[in-house]
């Protein structure tokens, strides 16, 4: 069965039978996953913190700092950094959701279960281990570069003009989700330049476009509304972590004017968080993704 949440969005969405959702994804980690994860430099996780507050936030490392010692165990070598707000919440055991992905070859990876600190490791014992289509997610490389030294973080109740402007010129963000009893979820949101939408210091709006038919991040928003955003600056290693609460908007007529959107969704910021350094290493941008919509238009022009 599905939980809930999915099962009123796979409805609303018009699908006629329960489609393929969290219920249905195994939890063991096969030896191709095990490879992949070995090879991979930068995991995005997501986890509410004690307030209920959800946060999704980014460990990295080189090829190798990610490993599945068994098929139900992953593995990171380090921890969410400081000023990071997971910073120090796996000292207890909590639902953790995980998103490794690789943007140089547009895949990636989702393993979600019950994480605990155990030294400088992460040890995730995994309750669902999927792959996801290569949609919407932009080519960058990785640059042999050492990034500057140092991090520091600074904490806002709203955006400020920085941060409203990358927020409109992002490509790509991440999304984390939770519902209690049905654990915590992160997931990859991607578009042209413009695809998120800022509204005054503290609305975002972003499409939802055609996707696996899981709606597993919407599932937990219909029962959870509290989520969180992760947006990288790719070239200059900075991190913004938002948390707030995010409502699904099924209006068609307001979904109509936003090419390849089927519905949208509105988040309103809590509390922000920058942190200069949070992102240490380099990339560089590729392509944008074929599947976007803004793409899709143009090559039918």
């Amino acid at each position: 069965m599905l939980h809930h949440g999915e099962h009123v969005v796979q409805r609303r969405a018009g699908l006629t039978t329960d489609g393929w959702g969290s219920a249905g994804v195994g939890a063991a980690v096969p030896p191709v996953a095990a490879n992949f994860l070995r090879e991979q430099r930068l995991v995005v996780i997501a986890a509410a913190d004690d307030t209920g507050a959800a946060w999704a936030g980014l460990i990295t490392g080189p090829p190798g700092f990610v490993t599945a010692p068994d098929d139900r165990t992953v593995v990171t070598d380090r921890l969410p950094g400081t000023g990071d707000p997971l910073a120090g919440l796996f000292d207890t055991e909590r639902d953790l959701g995980m998103l490794v992905i690789e943007p140089s070859g547009r895949r990636r990876m989702r393993v979600n279960g019950l994480a605990r600190r155990d030294g400088d490791r992460l040890v995730t014992s995994t309750h669902q281990v999927y792959a996801n289509c290569p949609k919407y997610i932009q080519t960058r490389t990785y640059l042999e570069e050492l990034p500057s030294p140092g991090r520091a973080a600074a904490v806002t109740g709203e955006l400020t003009e920085h941060q409203r402007r990358w927020v409109a010129g992002a490509d790509t963000f991440f999304v984390a989700t939770y519902a209690a009893g049905q654990g915590a979820d992160a997931s990859h949101r991607g578009g042209n330049p413009g695809f998120v939408t800022v509204t005054g210091d503290g609305r975002l709006t972003w499409p939802d476009y055609t996707g696996n038919s899981m709606f597993m991040t919407l599932g937990n928003l219909a029962v959870e509304p509290r989520c969180g955003l992760l947006f990288l600056d790719w070239e200059n290693g900075d991190t913004l972590q938002l948390t707030g609460r995010a409502r699904v908007d099924w209006d068609p007529g307001r979904a109509a004017a936003v090419p390849g959107a089927h519905r949208l969704v509105d988040f309103e910021v809590e509390r922000a968080v920058q942190i200069t350094g949070g992102l240490p290493q380099r990339w560089s941008f590729g392509g944008y993704s074929r599947f976007n919509p803004a793409q899709a238009a143009e090559r039918r022009a």
